[in-house]
């Protein structure tokens, strides 16, 4: 427990700073919003009709939502060097809120 937490505080290296272009808000950002929302809710919906109870479908989808959003951010600094962490925040929002949805409906 106590690595957890003195992992958690460290928080792994610096961050490098966001490119210039980079804004918090933009058409790129809400492509990452809706891809991950819609991401989440089909792999939920796809476990889960699968026989997956609901946490573990709600889990796995989340672990293959961030594995497409880690995944294309890779993809990008390998091609065009413009890794961003904004845009792994709104693939967290968007994933979140495709869970959040899926609650509603999955009662």
């Amino acid at each position: 427990m106590n690595f957890v937490l003195a992992f958690a505080l460290w928080g792994g290296p610096a961050p490098t700073p966001a490119a210039p272009g980079d804004r918090w808000f933009g058409p790129d950002k809400l492509l990452h919003f809706t891809a991950s929302a819609v991401i989440q809710s089909v792999a939920h919906t796809t476990l889960r009709s699968r026989g997956m109870r609901y946490g573990d479908a709600s889990r796995g989808a989340a672990g293959m939502t961030a594995a497409v959003g880690i995944g294309k951010e890779l993809w990008d600094r390998e091609r065009h060097a413009d890794f961003s962490l904004r845009d792994l925040a709104w693939d967290a929002i968007g994933a979140a809120s495709g869970a959040v949805l899926m609650r509603q409906f999955d009662r």
